[in-house]
């Protein structure tokens, strides 16, 4: 999971800086800024892409097997009721141990600056969010991240109940074999094919969580609450804004979801045999 999760972040890191700048609330400013870049060489900022701190999703997928093999002993193995517990308890882990380094990525993918002007660096902004809001600055939006966990149960619940049926399916296409079934390349093809559908349904059901986020994480906002920024951003730009960036999102998301969930199938099943 560590090798997937960092590749795909490395290879969909631009789409995420531009999901970012169309979730936040100077929308026209930085897309002008954009179309600037590419036409006059004006300067914006730009993020290096990820680096090992992305290994940290590996904390999403320790706690959510963690979680799933405590609970098989105390619930049904496998039952929807295990992966959506399971899924909960490993969103919730991660968002509270991640939060401040996703609230610095955000400041910085927001970064705009004059020709000339350098650029903040990650410990420069560390130092300016807790100058500005102190240690309670570094955990804005977790109040969204949390709303969020939504997504996460939606997305293990149908992955998983969609896995199960492809099993269920060799297992009776094979089972006039005398051999034992092995999973082979088709079984993980199947699988990255049921994350990218899991993954693309959860995130419109709870996409906007994201905006929510992003509006709470920008430096000097107006924005206070989880549900105070649900009620403002509809009143003053209409329902869709809660949608902004869903299309870049979900063609970062997806593949990248796929290559991670599949990355993860292979290294338990060959931790298994």
């Amino acid at each position: 999971e560590l090798c997937g999760g960092t590749v795909g972040a490395i290879l969909t890191c631009p789409l995420e800086v531009v999901k970012t700048r169309l979730q936040s609330s100077s929308i026209t400013l930085y897309i002008s800024e954009v179309q600037l870049s590419t036409v006059n060489g004006a300067s914006v900022a730009r993020v290096a892409p990820p680096g090992p701190l992305h290994c940290l999703k590996a904390i999403y997928f320790a706690a959510y097997s963690t979680a799933k093999e405590k609970l098989n002993g105390i619930l049904e193995p496998d039952s929807t009721q295990v992966h959506m517990v399971s899924a909960g308890m490993a969103g919730f882990t991660a968002i509270t141990a991640t939060n401040p380094i996703w609230l610095i990525k955000t400041r910085l993918q927001l970064e705009t600056r004059t020709r000339g002007e350098r650029r903040m660096n990650a410990f420069e902004c560390v130092r300016r969010v807790y100058q500005m809001d102190g240690v309670r600055g570094f955990y804005r939006g977790m109040s969204a991240s949390y709303a969020g966990i939504s997504e996460t149960v939606i997305h293990f619940v149908i992955y998983e109940s969609i896995k199960r049926k492809l099993l269920e399916s060799k297992a009776h296409a094979s089972m006039d074999e005398e051999e034992e079934s092995v999973k082979d390349a088709s079984d993980f093809v199947g699988m990255m094919l049921a994350a990218a559908t899991s993954k693309t349904c959860a995130t419109s059901i709870a996409y906007p969580h994201e905006v929510i986020r992003t509006r709470l994480r920008e430096e000097g906002s107006k924005y206070r609450s989880f549900f105070q920024t649900l009620l403002t951003v509809p009143r003053e730009e209409g329902y869709r804004a809660l949608y902004r960036g869903l299309t870049t999102h979900l063609v970062r998301q997806i593949p990248n979801t796929a290559i991670m969930m599949c990355t993860y199938e292979v290294v338990v099943y060959l931790l298994g045999r």
